[in-house]
């Protein structure tokens, strides 16, 4: 008997892969508002983002910013976060989608793959913008909550080696062929994860993985046509929670701030 062909699949990082800007200076404004974050603070995420697309970060830098952010969000109310994250969501998020991506995002829903978006971010952002996209399954990173504030511990940190081992996981439970999936990243962080798949793309790529992708024939591409997701899907009506924006978003978006900030604070 002829074999049955295994399903494939296509994973998305989020930042500069699907979207435009990073989450965290998107929702910033909206943290300062509702007094969970300084002024200070709301400025250290803006210089993240600038840092980050400019020229990336490394495993160290990231590191660094993984402790401090989940030391700074230990505490939060989560009722809080909600009623923030709900009402600024589609306005902020609808107009940062990379129009490259959702074409991308279609054309394997039409081939038949699942789409699976794989982010540091937070899973309480990612997976609201799953929707809005059409995702077939979302791996983020998960914060641990109790007696209704964040603990500031992360329970899954979906960054480096860890995606590409969730990835694997995955295909296990669903019978993917990996050699015969998709895999788009911006991020030498992932370089594991666009490893994990028979079709790696580097997308936006820092300076790093353009050169690995280079030195491996990896396809490159570029993404800067930032298109209104309202003009071309539907928007949920949910009231999306967001747990771990402020860590995995900053964590994937603004390691080298902590830093430079760091060492201005030290000089002062």
């Amino acid at each position: 008997m002829p074999s049955v062909a295994r399903p494939t699949a296509a994973f998305f990082d989020l930042d500069k892969t699907i979207i435009a800007k990073s989450s965290t200076l998107a929702f910033s404004r909206e943290f300062q508002a509702g007094g969970l974050i300084s002024r200070r603070a709301m400025l250290r995420s803006a210089y993240a983002q600038f840092v980050y697309l400019v020229g990336g970060a490394d495993h160290d830098q990231m590191e660094k910013m993984r402790e401090f952010m989940s030391a700074l969000c230990a505490g939060w109310d989560v009722e809080t976060v909600n009623q923030i994250v709900a009402d600024a969501l589609h306005n902020i998020v609808d107009p940062l989608v990379y129009e490259e991506a959702v074409n991308l995002i279609e054309e394997h829903h039409l081939a038949g793959r699942d789409v699976i978006i794989v982010s540091t971010s937070g899973s309480e952002v990612v997976e609201p913008i799953g929707l809005m996209l059409g995702a077939d399954k979302v791996i983020a990173t998960r914060m641990d909550v109790e007696d209704g504030q964040y603990t500031g511990r992360i329970r899954f940190y979906a960054y480096a080696e860890n995606k590409a081992t969730a990835i694997r996981d995955l295909a296990d439970k669903r019978g993917y062929d990996l050699a015969g999936s998709y895999a788009y990243s911006d991020s030498v962080t992932d370089v594991h994860m666009l490893e994990s798949v028979g079709h790696p793309h580097a997308v936006n790529p820092d300076r790093e993985l353009r050169r690995i992708a280079r030195e491996r024939d990896w396809p490159v591409l570029v993404f800067d046509k930032p298109v209104a997701l309202r003009s071309r899907v539907r928007l949920p009506g949910t009231r999306p929670t967001l747990t771990a924006l402020a860590v995995g978003g900053a964590i994937a978006l603004g390691g080298a701030i902590w830093i430079n900030v760091r060492r201005r604070d030290l000089s002062a």
